[in-house]
C-alpha cells in the first residue's frame, strides 16, 4: 500500500527538482557575463610580472599558472588591467574601505610569504593578497597609514 503512494510522490518530487534545477541553471547562465580581455593580454610576461608570479606560486608557478593558458590569461589580466593604485590626498574624497593589513596573504604555495614592510606602488604585487578578484563588482582597499587606495576592477566590465 505504501509503495503505491510513495512511488508516484517520488516521481513527482524528482520531476519538480529537475525542472527547478533546470530553471535555476538557465537563470544563472543568463546572468553570467563573458570576460573580455584587452589586446595587451597577448604579450609575453614581463620580468617583473614573472617575478610576481614566482613570489606567490614558488616552485608550483609552472604547474599552476604558466602551463595553463586560461589561468595565465587571467593573471595577466589582473596585473595589466584590473588593479589600479590611486593616491587620494583629500580626506573628503577618501572612502572607508578594507585595510590592506586585513586582507589575508595568498600563502598556499609559498608558506613563508611575507607582507611588504613598506608600500611602493611601482613594485606592489597584488597576487600576494586574497583580493576578491572574481566577484561581479569592483572593490577598494586602503593601504594602512597612507593615502594610497588599491582598486580591484571587476572582470565583468
Amino acid at each position: 500500500m505504501y509503495k503505491k503512494i510513495l512511488l508516484p510522490l517520488l516521481f513527482v518530487g524528482a520531476l519538480f527538482t529537475s525542472k527547478t534545477s533546470h530553471s535555476q541553471a538557465n537563470r544563472l547562465q543568463k546572468n553570467q557575463k563573458t570576460v573580455t580581455y584587452n589586446a595587451n593580454i597577448d604579450k609575453p610576461l614581463s620580468a617583473s610580472e614573472m617575478a610576481m608570479i614566482n613570489e606567490v606560486y614558488g616552485s608550483t608557478a609552472n604547474k599552476n599558472i604558466l602551463t595553463k593558458p586560461q589561468r595565465l590569461k587571467d593573471i595577466k589580466n589582473i596585473l595589466r588591467n584590473r588593479v589600479e593604485i590611486k593616491q587620494i590626498s583629500n580626506p573628503s574624497d577618501q572612502k572607508k574601505c578594507t585595510l590592506l593589513s586585513d586582507v589575508p596573504l595568498m600563502d598556499y604555495y609559498v608558506y613563508d610569504l611575507k607582507r611588504d614592510t613598506s608600500f611602493n606602488p611601482e613594485t606592489f604585487n597584488p597576487l600576494k593578497y586574497l583580493f576578491n578578484f572574481y566577484s561581479y563588482g569592483s572593490h577598494m582597499y586602503r593601504v594602512d597609514n597612507t593615502n594610497y587606495f588599491i582598486i580591484i576592477k571587476s572582470q565583468h566590465q
